[in-house]
Order: C-alpha cells, then sequence, then structure tokens
C-alpha cells in the first residue's frame, strides 16, 4: 500500500477538479486521488473509479512524481505514419499528377520516398491529404453520335 500526504489545499483542489475539469478522464484521476486522501483501500476505490489496481497505483506515482499537474496531463498513444515526413512532397505531386488507382499511387509513393505501402495504408493516407476517388463512367463510343450527346448532357448537368 502507498503512503501519500495530502496537504489540505491539494484536497480541495482534488474537490473542486472532480467535477470541473473538463475531461472526464482528468475528473476520474482526481476521485481516485481523493478517495486515497479519505484513507479507503485500494481495492474500494479501484471499484468506485472503475479502473484496475494497475492503473490506480499509475494515478498515485503521477501524483508522486509530479503532483495534480502531472495528473491533469493526458497523453493518448496516436500512432503516426512515416510517411508524414515527406507529406508535402508527396501531396504535391499528386495535386499536379493525380493517380488513376490505388496500386499507381502506392508506387508513386514508393518512388518518391523510398517506403513500400500496402493499397490501404496508401488509400488511407490519401484520404489524410484529403484526396478523394473520383468516379468514372464509362463513355458511349463515337459511333452512336446520338447516345454520346445524350451522357454528355446528362454527365454535366449533374456537375
Amino acid at each position: 500500500m502507498l503512503r501519500i500526504a495530502f496537504s489540505d489545499q491539494d484536497v480541495e483542489q482534488l474537490r473542486y477538479e472532480r467535477y470541473h475539469h473538463p475531461h472526464p478522464r482528468v475528473q476520474q484521476k482526481m476521485e481516485a486521488l481523493l478517495l486515497k486522501s479519505q484513507g479507503l483501500p485500494h481495492q474500494v476505490i479501484a471499484s468506485c473509479v472503475g479502473v484496475c489496481e494497475n492503473t490506480l497505483l499509475a494515478y498515485f506515482r503521477a501524483y508522486q512524481d509530479g503532483g495534480l499537474e502531472a495528473l491533469k496531463q493526458i497523453n493518448f498513444y496516436r500512432p503516426s505514419s512515416e510517411l508524414d515526413m515527406h507529406r508535402s512532397t508527396i501531396e504535391a505531386y499528386f495535386r499536379d499528377h493525380p493517380p488513376t488507382t490505388i496500386g499507381e499511387a502506392a508506387a508513386v509513393i514508393e518512388r518518391l520516398t523510398g517506403m513500400q505501402r500496402r493499397p490501404t495504408q496508401v488509400r488511407t493516407f490519401l484520404k489524410k491529404l484529403g484526396l478523394k476517388r473520383l468516379k468514372t463512367y464509362a463513355v458511349p463510343d463515337k459511333t452512336d453520335s446520338d447516345s454520346q450527346d445524350r451522357f454528355k448532357k446528362t454527365r454535366s448537368s449533374r456537375v
């Protein structure tokens, strides 16, 4: 069992922050520390707050290391793509030369950056860049000029 000494000022701030902090995860941390300051056992605190005991111990250690400010930090894991380093180069190239297929885009990315990516990863990256897949339609052949004219009129009116 960890022994933590709480000052009266910290207890008052815990009471305030457990309801008034804008992020619910921080409110949960403050609630756990407030219950710890009241002398409740770890099992009871964990069940009241709704976290496991290991998470509870992590909250307590964060408080011991950095005080209340350490509890207010929220560090979610957000992986980033290695392609982000080449974002401007790739985006400029694709704005000038839009790829026809995802496979073509993957080949261009590999040529520009030296990194090979699968189609799913390339598709996700292109969406992050704001590039959308354009749907194309089959144009009637030139032998039937009437159907070609109808096609042009209906497609141009939709755009």
